[in-house]
């Protein structure tokens, strides 16, 4: 287990943060600023397990930071910010973070969502197998985490990688959005339209028709078995 970052301003809330993580048994670095965060992650990208990320930062914002980064991790980056309006969550989860917890927080069920993200991605790690699911054109290789369209490699972050293995391997199903949020997400906390924007933006990337990913209004997504 890697450490994990805490990225905050506030030193009372990051200094809060550690110590119950740190009684958990977690290994962590606090850094009060973007640059020296940035900093970090350049150096230690590999070595690092989760992100706790402030959005309100001066000079850099941790939207901003979480662009710069998301490329750079591929660990679970958790935004705890004031800013609480669904917009900001839907804001938070498109620049790539995976959840969004608003603050003042209670700090055993953070605790408990941290623990969860950390627990999904061991699990991923243990037990992904080199394979390949395919239909239609497009082809997943859930080893390398690998997405085709029509033979070409279109890049996928971990999430989205994991949203659309899921469907794929329910294909022809209806799955609710808690199903899905339950499986991938692999917890009972937090902001279940985080589903609807990774759904997007896997859309956008190889469903720009239509084709594959339905939305079943009132329940959820089903991905069609569409023969080419």
């Amino acid at each position: 287990m890697g450490k994990i970052l805490i990225v905050d301003d506030d030193v009372s809330i990051a200094q809060l943060i550690s110590d119950a993580l740190e009684d958990e048994g977690f290994d962590t670095v606090i850094k009060n600023d973007s640059k020296s965060a940035y900093e970090y992650v350049m150096e230690n990208a590999y070595s690092i397990s989760l992100i706790t990320l402030d959005i309100m930062m001066p000079e850099i914002s941790g939207m901003d930071l979480c662009r710069f980064i998301r490329d750079r991790v591929e660990c679970p980056i958790i935004f705890v910010s004031a800013k609480g309006k669904t917009v900001d969550t839907v804001l938070g989860l498109e620049t790539g973070a995976d959840d969004y917890i608003s603050k003042p927080f209670v700090v055993e069920e953070f605790v408990a969502r941290v623990k969860a993200h950390l627990r999904r991605e061991q699990r991923n790690t243990a037990q992904v197998q080199e394979g390949t699911i395919k239909v239609g054109d497009i082809e997943i290789r859930t080893g390398s985490f690998e997405v085709y369209k029509g033979g070409k490699m279109v890049p996928f972050s971990t999430r989205e990688f994991q949203l659309l293995q899921y469907l794929m391997e329910n294909a022809g199903r209806v799955l609710t959005r808690e199903q899905i949020f339950s499986h991938v997400w692999d917890t009972e906390f937090g902001d279940i339209g985080t589903v609807a924007v990774n759904i997007k933006s896997i859309r956008d990337k190889i469903d720009k028709e239509n084709e594959y990913i339905k939305t079943v209004w009132g329940v959820g997504y089903k991905f069609v078995k569409v023969n080419k």
